[in-house]
């Protein structure tokens, strides 16, 4: 890791040199320590004397890959809206159909950009630096600095400082536009463990920031009432913490043991009509890809049980409610390396397999077989048998490759 960390530091040192010579105003600098982590670095870049003389700053993750015009086509929109605080663009990926899983992800963001954010921003005026539903990631857009002073600057309290500074700039009146014909190339998380962990920073941070900021929605003067309610209703409240809830707590638990509790009626409108809804609306946007909706269901079940965890561990500030993990991403760039930059490793049983969801898959096939045996008022086996399979697979690193042990 720390080769291939050095050797890539190597080349963007050498990227920026080569077009300092050109007569580029650019430099390269780094940290001497991960203190406050991303807020930290961004904190400490705006504190740099090429930066003071900006008047807007363009982020990028380190897997970004804007296109030339990237500017000319975003920085406009401030120019002729000074209350404009963020220009945010769609995110592209460069390895969406590498595996099952990526594919899976393509989908969910997909529906992110296109029903979320879209609506937050025509709307309301309000979405997160790409910060809706779980999605946090703070990059591939365009902030004005006089809205980052404004709002307080970065700051590391949470693991989503993108949102953090999202909501401040919304309490002081800013607002933000998303552009979606504007797509910036990026990289899907390629393993399970990664897609994971990145999922439980966002939903966790996420979660926290309600507990931080909800008393400065409610006391905020230039916010109308209807915009406090959809930020500490909607946006919080159902989104971050209710809906992971809800979910996991009602799939994975309460209906696989109504099988065997004939008084424990569900009604079908809840467990069967509103997620219908919600699948259609998905399909909408992916008619070439309906195939896939099934395993996305499915995935989506397993997925609720680290949101839920996450988002309880933020609101209530649990372990790990402050932890921040990189991502980790194999790059494009090396597929084809006929040298790897470094070497594999033996990996331990804890490492190959995920016990979490290989416990729920056990009891999701005891609840299935229980129905299946002694057939009651309802017949759940089938689709808890097959909750019970995504479970199994995915607790052993089955993403839809050709291994099923990454």
């Amino acid at each position: 890791m720390l080769i291939g960390y050095l050797f890539l530091q190597n080349l963007v040192e050498l990227e920026c040199e080569s077009w300092a010579v050109k007569g580029l105003n650019i430099k390269y600098a780094t940290r001497s320590s991960r203190k406050g982590f991303k807020a930290g670095a961004l904190k400490k870049g705006m504190e740099c004397d090429y930066a003071k003389q900006c008047e807007y700053v363009a982020i990028f993750d380190a897997d970004f890959q804007p296109e030339p015009d990237f500017l000319l086509r975003t920085v406009p929109f401030f120019v002729h809206n000074p209350e404009v605080a963020l220009v945010q663009a769609r995110w592209s990926f460069v390895n969406d159909t590498a595996s099952l899983l990526t594919r899976v992800q393509k989908m969910f963001f997909d529906y992110h950009f296109k029903v979320e954010q879209e609506a937050g921003s025509a709307t309301f005026s309000f979405f997160s630096f790409n910060g809706i539903s779980v999605l946090n990631q703070g990059t591939a857009g365009v902030w004005r600095t006089s809205a980052i002073k404004e709002a307080g600057g970065w700051k590391d309290r949470t693991t989503v400082e993108d949102m953090d500074l999202a909501v401040r700039a919304t309490l002081k009146g800013w607002k933000f536009v998303y552009v979606g014909d504007i797509r910036v190339k990026s990289e899907l998380p390629s393993t399970y463990k990664a897609y994971c962990r990145q999922q439980f920073r966002w939903s966790c941070g996420g979660a926290h920031l309600f507990r931080k900021v909800a008393k400065d929605i409610l006391t905020a003067k230039d916010v109308s009432l209807i915009k406090k309610f959809h930020m500490l209703y909607s946006f919080f409240l159902v989104r971050r913490v209710v809906a992971p809830t809800v979910a996991c707590i009602l799939y994975n638990i309460i209906l696989p043991i109504s099988v065997m509790i004939p008084e424990l009626f569900l009604p079908v409108w809840g467990i069967a009509y509103i997620p219908t809804v919600l699948l259609v609306v998905t399909a909408i946007r992916h008619p070439k890809n309906l195939h896939i909706l099934p395993f996305w269901i499915l995935f989506e079940s397993v997925m609720t049980m680290h949101r839920m965890r996450a988002a309880l561990s933020g609101l209530f500030e649990l372990s790990e409610f402050n932890e921040w993990v990189v991502t980790k991403k194999t790059g494009n760039n090396f597929e084809d390396s006929e040298v790897p930059l470094l070497q594999k490793t033996r990996k331990r049983l804890r490492d190959r397999v995920n016990f979490r969801e290989i416990v729920f898959s056990a009891f999701l096939f005891f609840c299935a077989s229980y129905n299946l045996v002694f057939t009651g008022k309802t017949s759940y086996y089938f689709n808890l048998y097959l909750q019970g399979l995504a479970f199994v697979c995915l607790g052993l690193n089955f993403t839809g490759t050709c291994s099923c042990c990454q």
